[in-house]
């Protein structure tokens, strides 16, 4: 399945949807530093700079085409860190472009992430916005933890499918992806009892936490309306990101990739997420 990918950020996106079996065919991205590290990793995908000004017909023209759009579209308007204007926002409204694509490019399915705080502050609207469009959804609130990451990150994610694909995804195609990812590398984890400690930004010390668990740390199986994994020995222990610390010093274009990383998706979820649309779409 070929994905555009809208507001790539540094390509979280295209690691998970693209280790599930999809390809990226293109990114929109406006930011110059995210910009170089997607032309880094992929070389000769095209970069479209502004959402705005990106339609079906310039795809048509540069020969790109569409199965899948994905994004995370901004959510400074929305996060109960901002002033609360919502979709009405200069931000996150631009969810209409993304709408818009999908309206113009007519995909089979559109993978939408933002903050948690949009059930109460859009989703209606970007529901309803996509049934005018002839679009179901689903949708589902799922933490980084709930991968393996030592903090929560809760975020919600939306699947949007033509009505023309018929019946809904099923529960057991997200069940089946979860299975197949207990075998791979940092996928589904637990991490109840070390998360508190690495993910308190105001913790004294917290730059030497060692990141494996210490020795009298079991994890227990995590089981969630997506899936459920049991990495008793331990062995999927999720990595902090080397180099990165918060107290850091001299580290390249240091503020521009803790950025980065903030804005983020964590790529194990798009991933467990395209796996249940390959197997939905087969």
């Amino acid at each position: 399945m070929r994905v555009l990918d809208l507001f790539s950020g540094i390509g979280g996106f295209a690691i998970g949807l693209e280790r599930a079996g999809m390809q990226t065919v293109a990114f929109c991205e406006t930011e110059p530093f995210c910009q170089n590290v997607l032309k880094k990793h992929w070389p000769g995908v095209p970069i479209y700079d502004d959402v705005k000004t990106l339609t079906a017909d310039r795809l048509a023209r540069d020969g790109v085409a569409v199965d899948v759009i994905c994004g995370g579209f901004p959510c400074q308007d929305i996060s109960t860190a901002g002033k609360g204007a919502g979709l009405a926002g200069a931000r996150s409204g631009l969810w209409f472009e993304f709408h818009r694509l999908i309206a113009e490019l007519k995909p089979r399915y559109a993978i939408i992430e933002n903050v948690a705080a949009l059930r109460s502050k859009g989703l209606d609207q970007v529901l309803s916005s996509l049934a005018e469009i002839g679009y179901d959804a689903e949708w589902h609130c799922i933490p980084a933890s709930a991968v393996g990451a030592p903090h929560r990150r809760d975020r919600i994610w939306i699947v949007a499918y033509s009505d023309s694909e018929g019946q809904r995804i099923q529960r057991t195609d997200y069940n089946q992806s979860a299975e197949m990812a207990r075998s791979e590398e940092l996928e589904f984890g637990d991490i109840d009892g070390c998360s508190a400690a690495l993910a308190n930004a105001y913790e004294s010390g917290l730059e030497r936490h060692d990141d494996r668990p210490s020795a009298s740390f079991t994890p227990k199986p995590i089981t969630t309306n997506i899936g459920s994994a049991d990495f008793s020995d331990g062995s999927d222990w999720w990595r902090i990101e080397p180099d990165v610390g918060r107290v850091a010093d001299g580290v390249p274009a240091r503020t521009h990739r803790l950025k980065a990383l903030g804005n983020a998706v964590v790529p194990q979820i798009p991933k467990m997420i395209g796996r249940a649309i390959m197997e939905h779409y087969r």
